[in-house]
């Protein structure tokens, strides 16, 4: 049988993991915060909900996938499943955060998956994540059709907490590379170098990543379409930052693309409508 699933978050990455789930036939009832969001997938038969505690009830899993550890627990308090039920919590909430939902899913008797997932806006509408899963066996096998609708890969890495763990690990390189990739088309510009030559430079060898020519094609074109919102990817270099110096680490490299993608988010209207990738406007030297 099919586990009804209520998903607490319908924004770029909520949205697709919902379609993702409805496509593998599975019930979904969607809460958002803006609730026209939710609507907006009743078009693939999930059902919006005006509160989470609506879109909680009778479900065998609860979803959450919101901004930060305060949304997420918000969100889990207001929609306060049944004891025993599953919450498998996806969104990027770093160390401390973690532990706050440890402690919420004790107190709440819920069965935490603390599962943050690799990948972006097209990867969460394909099923095509990668799900860094950390729970008890007992979750592990009722959410085994979930997480084949979701993802193309799982890890399962021990008890809850070492899902968040790894992906700041993982996280830490995403964002090193995307400042990386940035700073490379910065300079080419101000060096007088076709941007497009460093592409061809690097193509078919070891330097090549996939990720980082989508990434540069947006630096370049000046389009930032939102696959990993910029304000998402500020908020997840602070954890970074903060999960370095924990482990007695320097976190220089961090801060520095922690900088630089502050002056960016200063620099573009709304750092919620435009990628990470727009992290190139903080390599510009602001007139004057």
């Amino acid at each position: 049988m099919m586990p009804s699933v209520a998903v607490l978050g319908a924004g770029t990455m909520g949205a697709g993991m919902v379609r993702s789930l409805r496509r593998a036939g599975i019930p979904v009832r969607v809460w958002n915060r803006d609730g026209e969001k939710a609507r907006a997938l009743a078009d693939v038969g999930a059902e919006p909900c005006d509160s989470p505690a609506a879109a909680a009830a009778g479900a065998d899993v609860v979803l959450t996938i919101l901004l930060d550890a305060d949304t997420v627990t918000e969100a889990i308090r207001r929609a306060a499943p049944k004891p025993g039920t599953v919450w498998l919590q996806t969104a990027t909430v770093g160390l401390e955060g973690v532990e706050r939902t440890i402690s919420v899913a004790r107190e709440l008797d819920l069965d935490l998956v603390d599962c943050p997932v690799l990948g972006s806006r097209k990867p969460a509408e394909d099923g095509a994540l990668v799900l860094l899963a950390s729970g008890s066996e007992r979750a592990r096998a009722r959410l085994a059709p979930v997480f084949e609708a979701l993802g193309k890969k799982t890890l399962w890495l021990g008890e809850a907490g070492a899902g968040s763990r790894l992906k700041l690990v993982c996280n830490a390189w995403v964002l090193t590379l995307t400042a990386g990739v940035a700073q490379s088309i910065a300079l080419a510009r101000a060096l007088g170098v076709e941007p497009h030559d460093f592409f061809a430079a690097i193509e078919g060898g070891p330097l090549a990543s996939a990720y980082a020519q989508v990434k540069g094609a947006a630096m370049t074109s000046g389009e930032y379409p939102v696959s990993f919102a910029l304000w998402g990817a500020l908020k997840d270099s602070g954890l970074i930052e903060e999960g370095l110096r924990s482990a007695g680490l320097s976190d220089r490299i961090m801060a520095a693309v922690r900088e630089t993608l502050q002056v960016a988010v200063d620099r573009v209207p709304d750092a919620n409508a435009v990628d990470s990738a727009a992290i190139i406007e903080g390599f510009a030297t602001e007139p004057g």
